[in-house]
């Protein structure tokens, strides 16, 4: 059962697809629902990917797939059925870019606090392979031997599991976040930076919680 947003939303998607054959943007859908942020956009049309009413189609930027639809009710309060739209964006060129939240700065050093949603960042889709993905923007210069640079933007992959190598975004003690290669050491966690000017950092597992790895940079040049 959808809640009455999730229901709004894949019905305002539903007939843009029968009225355009386009996926309706992010920020229209956040004016037809009256969110306050495009990231409420993002959790509403997860949810609904969740419950399997729509897919994103990879790589195109504002496509979205009705894949089935929820009854709606008639002036009589009887149950309708309604066919989903059926229809898909018209293949993007290769430039095609998709928006994702940009929760904030991210330490490549010492921890500090990761911000919460407040603004979105076009991204070229080919940096981005499936799954849910968000960007931070790097403070510091720990993991410089890797390439990633003070300002560059992290891409990040949702996920709350990583393999031992990998680089990762690690909440620390529900307040701090870095980005830093994760290892189990023992029964240790240890975070370390790509920058030898930097020592590695050692929680107790309870301590950190894996809340991305790395799926891409990108960089700007003034």
């Amino acid at each position: 059962m959808l809640t009455r947003k999730q229901h709004e939303l894949i019905c305002f998607i539903n007939d843009r697809l029968i009225d355009t054959g386009v996926s309706p943007s992010f920020e229209e859908m956040k004016e037809a629902l009256d969110l306050k942020s495009k990231s409420g956009v993002h959790r509403l049309i997860s949810a609904l990917e969740e419950r399997q009413f729509i897919r994103r189609l990879p790589n195109r930027a504002r496509a979205l797939e009705v894949l089935r639809m929820p009854e709606r009710a008639d002036a009589s309060g009887t149950a309708k059925s309604v066919m989903p739209a059926n229809v898909r964006a018209v293949p993007p060129p290769a430039n095609d870019v998709i928006a994702i939240p940009l929760h904030g700065r991210i330490a490549a050093g010492l921890p500090i606090e990761a911000f919460e949603d407040s603004a979105m960042l076009s991204v070229p889709a080919a940096l981005l392979g499936s799954g849910e993905h968000y960007a931070l923007e790097v403070a510091g210069d720990s993991m410089v031997e890797a390439g990633i640079l003070d300002g560059d933007y992290a891409l990040i992959r949702r996920t709350d599991v990583a393999r031992d190598g990998q680089i990762v975004v690690a909440l620390i003690e529900d307040s701090e976040a870095t980005l830093k290669y994760f290892r189990r050491e023992g029964a240790m966690i240890r975070l370390d930076p790509a920058n030898r000017a930097y020592d590695p950092q050692r929680y107790d597992p309870r301590q950190v919680r894996v809340q991305g790895r790395l799926a891409g940079l990108l960089r700007r040049y003034d």
